[in-house]
C-alpha cells in the first residue's frame, strides 16, 4: 500500500522506526518529514499529510508527535481528513471500519515501538465497510457537519 508518514521532532525517532518497518512489510512509504530531531512545529507536518491525501498521493497516512494530540487536532482541521489518535489496535481498526479514518496518529512519548507496529498494522488492514444502518447514519451526520461548516468559512 502507498502511504504518507510524517512527524515533528518529538516523533522523529518513532517515525523512522515505523517507516522502516512498513517498507520491510512491502509498503511504499512517502516520508514528508521531519528529517531530523531538530525542533519543529507539528502543524506543518499534519498539513503535509492531509494535503498529500487530499491530492491523491496516498489513501492513508500516519502522523506522530510527542503525545499525538497536536498533530491529531491539526490534521482534523483539513477538510476531508479523518484522523484518530490510537494507542491500541481496537481503535485503529474500528476507526477505519466505522468512521473511514484515513490518518492514524501515534504519540511517541505514549507508546513504544512494538505497540506502534501493531497499531499501524491494524489500521492498514482495516476496511471501511459500514453495513449496519446505525453506522451509516452516524457517518452521514459527521459528513454533514463538515459540509455545513465548509459553507460557513
Amino acid at each position: 500500500m502507498k502511504l504518507v508518514i510524517s512527524s515533528d521532532h518529538a516523533g522523529f525517532a518513532l517515525k523512522e522506526e515505523v517507516r522502516t518497518y512498513l517498507a520491510k512489510e512491502g509498503h511504499e512509504v512517502i516520508d514528508l518529514g521531519a528529517y531530523n530531531a531538530d525542533p519543529s512545529d507539528y502543524p506543518d507536518f499534519a498539513e503535509r499529510v492531509g494535503n498529500a491525501i487530499r491530492a491523491g498521493e496516498a489513501k492513508k497516512g500516519i502522523l506522530i508527535c510527542g503525545s499525538g494530540v497536536g498533530v491529531c487536532i491539526a490534521a482534523n482541521k483539513i477538510p476531508g481528513i479523518r484522523a484518530g489518535m490510537c494507542q491500541e489496535t481496537y481503535s485503529a481498526h474500528q476507526g477505519v471500519e466505522h468512521d473511514d479514518m484515513d490518518v492514524v496518529v501515534l504519540g511517541a512519548r505514549i507508546i513504544g515501538t512494538a505497540i506502534a507496529f501493531e497499531v499501524v498494522d491494524s489500521f492498514l488492514k482495516a476496511k471501511f465497510e459500514i453495513k449496519e444502518e446505525r453506522f451509516v447514519r452516524r457517518f452521514n451526520k459527521v459528513m454533514a457537519i463538515e459540509a455545513k461548516y465548509m459553507k460557513v468559512s
